[in-house]
């Protein structure tokens, strides 16, 4: 079951090693692959964001900082294929998962330069993000079992990176996890891919996406819900008091029926409801990433060109125009949603636009540092 970087490699993975291209990431990493800002230390109360993208050179890992009116990359890595999620440890170091094909897992730390690759095992693949137990001794990943298609939580020592178990999710397509106590929240998307056919999706008539808990002790199913539309994927959660939001991407067969189609799932604790004062229309049923935002939940909608909110007391809010905005979190007190060529924030003090690098292509998701 071990899949550390301290076991003998398998056959796949010294076929991946041996290849020009990984030969020459993994060596440039190791050397010089960390590319420092330049000028003087950063203070500690500038904004940092982790995140992933493309620029020129191919697929980036990176921390993004603050300086005057821009946001500018402070520490880059290349890494072999795309990279989604992104998880921040205690000790400044970043876990960073790939998404299509999720071949593999890496831990770097920007400021040490330290790497840790680990390749998933022969009939695994990666799903694209990982998230820390509550007493944080171990990690969950969500992963596919490519002979069967069925969903895995994978179980990791936090410390060695070794893998212990793995749990059947209850489904397919498994995507975000939020741990919850004893329990751990994992959305399955339902949607039947292959990780070598990329996007390509099968059988959409036969989806089945739900929310499930497992017991962090024993991967025991806790429960299991669904939205009443077979169509909708379930896929990143956000957590904001005693709400759990979720954004959801539309697999109907119709541009009609997407552009119809809710972006946004609360789950209350008891089931899942869809906020139905206002739905905005026009989203073409596509969440992107999720944040907390003031008693409700933002939702980057890229084909909208905005970011969607919604609140408890007031409902859905106009869209928050934005090019290609997919990534949102909260950071430095307010809502950062990144773009095309723009990250824009919203706060207590109004809005407030920076400007990314040319050619910087922003993936899914950035988390604050």
């Amino acid at each position: 079951m071990s899949a550390s970087v301290f076991r003998t490699p398998t056959v796949i993975e010294k076929k991946r090693l041996a290849s020009p291209g990984r030969r020459r990431l993994l060596i440039a990493s190791v050397l010089a692959s960390v590319t420092p800002a330049r000028g003087a230390a950063a203070r500690s109360d500038r904004l940092r964001l982790a995140a992933a993208w493309n620029d020129e050179s191919g697929h980036r890992v990176g921390v993004l900082e603050r300086r005057e009116e821009a946001m500018l990359p402070h520490a880059s890595i290349e890494v072999p294929t795309r990279a989604h999620g992104l998880l921040a440890e205690a000790d400044g170091s970043l876990l960073v998962v790939s998404r299509r094909p999720g071949d593999w897992m890496l831990r770097w730390h920007p400021a040490r330069r330290t790497l840790r690759w680990v390749w998933a095992e022969p009939g695994r693949a990666f799903n694209g993000h990982v998230t820390l137990s509550k007493d944080a001794t171990r990690l969950f990943t969500t992963e596919t079992d490519l002979d069967s298609g069925q969903g895995l939580l994978g179980v990791w020592d936090a410390r060695t990176l070794e893998k212990q178990e793995e749990w059947p999710t209850g489904g397919i397509d498994p995507h975000m996890m939020l741990v919850d106590g004893a329990g751990v929240f994992v959305a399955n998307g339902g949607v039947p891919t292959q990780p070598e056919t990329g996007r390509a999706k099968r059988n959409l008539h036969g989806m089945d996406s739900s929310l499930v808990r497992l017991d962090t002790a024993d991967g025991s199913l806790q429960g299991q819900w669904r939205v009443p539309d077979r169509r909708l994927s379930l896929r990143h959660m956000a957590r904001n008091g005693s709400r759990i939001g979720i954004a959801m991407q539309a697999e109907h067969d119709t541009q009609a029926e997407r552009d119809q189609a809710p972006v946004l799932v609360i789950f209350d604790g008891r089931a899942l409801v869809i906020p139905d004062a206002g739905i905005p229309t026009g989203l073409a049923g596509y969440g992107g990433d999720i944040a907390t935002w003031q008693d409700g939940f933002a939702v980057g909608a890229p084909r909208a060109q905005g970011v969607a909110c919604w609140s408890a007391g007031s409902g859905w809010h106009p869209l928050l125009p934005l090019a290609d905005a997919c990534a949102v979190t909260f950071a430095h007190g307010g809502l950062w949603a990144g773009g095309s060529g723009e990250a824009l924030g919203v706060g207590p003090s109004g809005k407030n636009s920076l400007a990314l690098p040319t050619g910087l292509r922003m993936d899914n998701h950035w988390v604050p540092l």
